[in-house]
């Protein structure tokens, strides 16, 4: 059976320079990651082990504008400049054929099984094997599939290896949490859930939450349908209670 894990996620942003400037103030190591030549793209990365925040910026407009089969790009030239928002999680996984044919028999609209690909700062190629879902659930986005090469392992390894995945001058921080406003927070997580195969259960009055590996998606009350905070656990004293906002979109510390 395919396995579903947060891999990460994706916020759009007008200028990739501050949220890495931002974060560095805060002791928390953020950098350029590089360009979706194909797409337009470009983006920024800060990596709390395997699971890492992507800051998505347009580099070209009329390449992202011309983009086919990729609802990332797409919502990206819709929202931005106006609205630097948590745009959606993205689920990594072992079979992507096999959560195709599951997320097709379900009814969704998919794309092609798509490769992506981007030169690194140090010139490194960096590929992969994805799937976008147009739509949404009253209004919530779909995450995105992903696929990379090798297992788990062998990815911490080396992107530890290769300093991409690097210890935060701060402290200890770890993704736990992504939180959606949604309207009706017992169907959507109960939709995802059923779509994912991830177990839901009501953690808090109107609140329904997903488990996904050790972390969780909570479903609460709000008109946004919109994907709003990033929560982290951390021991850090220079971290704990705070705060980052970089747009639209919360990251906060616990």
């Amino acid at each position: 059976m395919a396995t579903l894990k947060w891999d990460h996620l994706v916020h759009y942003v007008n200028d990739l320079d501050q949220p890495v400037e931002i974060f560095g103030e805060f002791g928390l190591v953020a950098f350029r990651g590089g360009s979706h030549k194909d797409w337009g793209t470009y983006n920024a990365l800060s990596y709390f082990g395997l699971t890492y925040l992507e800051f998505l910026g347009i580099e070209n407009l009329e390449l992202a504008r011309a983009t086919e089969h990729n609802v990332v790009v797409r919502d990206a030239v819709t929202v931005l400049p106006e609205h630097e928002v948590l745009s959606r999680v993205v689920l990594r996984t072992d079979d992507i054929e096999a959560i195709e044919a599951s997320l097709k028999a379900a009814g969704l609209a998919l794309s092609p099984i798509i490769d992506g690909r981007r030169l690194d700062n140090e010139g490194r190629l960096i590929e992969w094997r994805m799937m976008t879902i147009d739509g949404g659930f009253q209004g919530l986005v779909y995450p995105f599939i992903i696929q990379w090469n090798g297992t788990d392992a062998e990815r911490l390894e080396r992107l530890t290896a290769s300093g991409i995945i690097q210890p935060h001058p701060a402290g200890t921080a770890e993704i736990v949490r992504a939180v959606f406003h949604v309207s009706d927070p017992a169907a959507a997580a109960g939709h995802w859930g059923e779509l994912f195969g991830l177990p839901v259960t009501e953690s808090g009055v109107n609140i329904f939450t997903l488990t996904i590996g050790d972390k969780t998606f909570d479903f609460v009350q709000g008109d946004d349908n919109q994907f709003k905070q990033v929560i982290f656990e951390t021991d850090s004293v220079a971290l704990k209670g705070k705060t980052i906002h970089i747009g639209e979109g919360e990251y906060v510390f616990v």
